[in-house]
Parts: C-alpha cells; sequence; structure tokens
C-alpha cells in the first residue's frame, strides 16, 4: 500500500515546449506545463469543459526523453509525484510552487 502514497498519473498535451537546462551539478532538468481536460454536465443540462494546467519537472535520463521527443500540443501520459516548493521573491514576499515530479513517461498520439 506505500506506493500508492503521492502518486500522481495524468495524460494530457503539453502546453508549451519544455525547458531543459544541465545545472552545475550536471544533472539535466526539463520544465513544462501540461493540460488535462475534465468535462461534466451542470445542473441546466449544459455541458461544461474544464482544463487544468500542471507544472511538471524531469529529471536525468527522463529529462533527455522529453528534450529528445517533445514539444508543445504533444500528448503524453505520465507518472510521477507531487512536490511543493517555496522560494523568497526578489521584494522578500514567500512563493509557493506545486509540480509534479515526472518518473515515467509514455508518448502518445501519432508520431509525425
Amino acid at each position: 500500500m506505500n506506493k500508492l502514497r503521492n502518486r500522481v498519473q495524468l495524460i494530457g498535451h503539453l502546453g508549451m515546449n519544455p525547458e531543459v537546462k544541465t545545472l552545475d551539478s550536471g544533472k539535466k532538468l526539463a520544465k513544462f506545463s501540461l493540460a488535462t481536460n475534465d468535462s461534466y454536465t451542470n445542473a441546466n443540462g449544459d455541458k461544461i469543459e474544464e482544463t487544468e494546467w500542471h507544472n511538471v519537472i524531469a529529471w536525468n535520463k527522463t529529462a533527455d526523453l522529453v528534450e529528445s521527443y517533445l514539444e508543445k500540443g504533444k500528448e503524453v501520459a505520465l507518472e510521477g509525484k507531487l512536490t511543493t516548493r517555496s522560494w523568497d521573491d526578489e521584494n522578500g514576499n514567500k512563493k509557493y510552487i506545486t509540480e509534479v515530479v515526472c518518473s515515467e513517461i509514455l508518448f502518445l498520439g501519432s508520431k509525425g
């Protein structure tokens, strides 16, 4: 049951081309946004479509795959865990971000 803790699975489309950089430590980091869509019918019988945006990061070999094969609009399935980090901006204000740290990725859609 421990493997079910903090596990995220998403299927969606990339909202931007991945940002990839190699850190001073030699580790590679890829960042991108992923859009997931959901729909429901409201009380009036109207179909409502909603899009959620997720911040995703990938490290090392997974970042290599992201860099080589992904671009804006591509559909992927991914698995990872949620993390939240904080920092102080230039004005001393505390900022927070929640990200999915991707551990596995599956390319979906057409190969073209």
